[in-house]
């Protein structure tokens, strides 16, 4: 009938608005926000400037969206936090001492502008008897997707797609 039935729930000791709505063989429930729980936008965006942005960066940017876009996998996902926490709760358990973890150095920290510039530098210092080529009018720059190791492994393993988008209707 294309209706959602609306009700309410007690979780951790709460009142809150639920939503219900039929999916597949089963209910799908979702949990609403009370209105005093939903703050104006404009509390979030009126401090931010407006920004001009050109063609070329809304072009490059529509480019990355499209290369980078895929179907929601949430098998890509993992919690991090919990296997920590269940680390250490098993530590404890053992009667391991626990000490705090040192923090991770960024070793291999790049200053962005010191590569632009040995970047620029190597270009215009280009080897002997070779020339630079020039772009052609109206060429732009072709941009190929980046594949590291796990790229190529997902290429020889092809897994059987599967859909997690939500039917319409």
């Amino acid at each position: 009938m294309d209706k959602v039935a609306i009700g309410r729930v007690v979780l951790t000791s709460r009142e809150h608005i639920i939503g219900l709505e039929p999916l597949e063989k089963g209910l799908m429930g979702t949990l609403l926000r009370y209105p005093y729980e939903v703050r104006d936008e404009k509390e979030y965006f009126d401090d931010i400037q407006d920004v001009k942005v050109t063609k070329d960066m809304l072009d490059l940017a529509k480019h990355i969206v499209n290369q980078r876009a895929a179907d929601f996998d949430p098998e890509k996902f993992e919690d991090h936090y919990e296997a920590a926490l269940t680390e250490l709760i098993n530590a404890k358990r053992n009667g391991t001492t626990i000490a705090a973890k040192p923090r991770p150095r960024g070793e291999n920290v790049v200053d962005l502008m010191d590569a632009l510039k040995k970047s620029l530098a190597s270009e215009t210092a280009a080897p002997k008897g070779k020339k630079a080529r020039k772009a052609s009018v109206g060429q732009k720059e072709m941009l190929l997707p980046i594949e590291g190791k796990r790229g190529a492994e997902k290429k020889k393993v092809a897994k059987p797609e599967r859909s997690t988008k939500r039917k319409a209707g």
